[in-house]
């Protein structure tokens, strides 16, 4: 179950980043886009850069072994796996990126892989030395015919919640051989989730907070459940996920009027292109039962960039923060 939803996850990611129309929303959400600039669209790396310490060989989370004699050329099949590279200070041994890997020392990276849709040919064809892929990342084919071809690939537990941060980078750093500067950026992570935390207002009556999945260029509305992924942030905001106290098991579920009835969010959680693909704010009202929750009365939403929303890594303290910033804004 947790690898299919977290499939389900990566699969929102990439299909936000290639779908989502770029229309441009209404004022209500320029603010917002605009706060996230800059801080959104890069990785800050460790100060100093570690020297790998190969050969090493490390458990895969699909069961195997992996070898890895060299990383000069690594092609991580993710966003989140690239952001955890160039965080390390690796960045420059990376030699292609996943569509969803939309931070700005990646974007001048070729686009090898879609997630859900590698190209084995595309990715031999780089001659990497390790390639960094997701429980989710397929098809399955693709994936073995580069294990077929001799090229170490290390598959990494999926990203589920604010615990999953420090295994995550601790896993791709041991592969990297840079072991020590694993265990260093997960202290620097959890030190600034830790602080992000500290200051979040303690209320009694936590904000209801609904996770929904807008591509309004292909009509896609889903509202996120308990297996959404955005759970555990927004209890660390001192949120309640509206969808998954619903009830909602499945990690997304077409929007219905009745389900946001049931969920009554007091806000709004999306993607950035997501809310810029349905038209703003403005748009996002249109949608059948919006416009009759607390949130949708009060046109209160929270926008975070597609590309690091649901990661849980380096950059993962700016994501919360950003939440409560938006969330609270108007409530202090």
């Amino acid at each position: 179950m947790r690898v299919r939803v977290a499939g389900a996850l990566l699969a929102v990611l990439a299909i936000t980043a290639t779908g989502c129309s770029s229309e441009e929303g209404s004022s209500a959400s320029e603010p917002v886009a605009e706060a996230e600039a800059g801080a959104a669209d890069r990785v800050e790396p460790l100060t100093d850069t570690p020297a790998p310490q190969l050969p090493v060989t490390v458990r895969s989370s699909d069961g195997r072994d992996v070898t890895v004699k060299d990383a000069r050329r690594v092609v991580p099949l993710s966003g989140s796996l690239s952001e955890i590279v160039f965080t390390l200070g690796l960045g420059d041994r990376v030699v292609a990126r996943d569509i969803t890997a939309t931070f700005t020392q990646a974007e001048k990276l070729p686009v090898v892989t879609r997630n859900h849709d590698v190209s084995a040919e595309s990715v031999l064809s780089l001659k990497p030395d390790l390639v960094l892929a997701e429980a989710t990342t397929g098809p399955a084919e693709a994936m073995s015919q580069i294990r077929d071809a001799g090229i170490p690939v290390l598959v990494v537990d999926p990203a589920r919640g604010l615990d999953d941060v420090g295994p995550r980078i601790e896993a791709v750093a041991d592969a990297l051989g840079v072991g020590a500067a694993g265990k260093e950026l997960t202290r620097r992570s959890e030190q600034r989730i830790a602080a992000v935390r500290k200051d979040i207002p303690q209320r009694t009556d936590k904000p209801r907070v609904a996770f929904l999945y807008l591509r309004g260029s292909a009509s896609v509305y889903l509202i996120g459940g308990r297996g959404s992924g955005a759970t555990s942030l927004l209890e660390a905001a001192g949120a309640v996920d509206a969808g998954a106290e619903a009830g909602l098991k499945k990690d997304f579920t077409a929007i219905t009027t009745e389900a946001l009835a049931q969920a009554a969010p007091d806000a709004i959680l999306v993607m950035s292109k997501g809310l810029e693909s349905v038209g703003g704010m403005d748009g996002l009202v249109r949608i059948p039962g919006v416009a009759q929750t607390p949130a949708g009365m009060d046109r209160r939403v929270v926008s975070v960039e597609d590309g690091v929303l649901l990661n849980y890594g380096p950059r993962t303290d700016q994501v919360l923060k950003s939440i409560v910033s938006q969330l609270y804004e108007d409530t202090e």
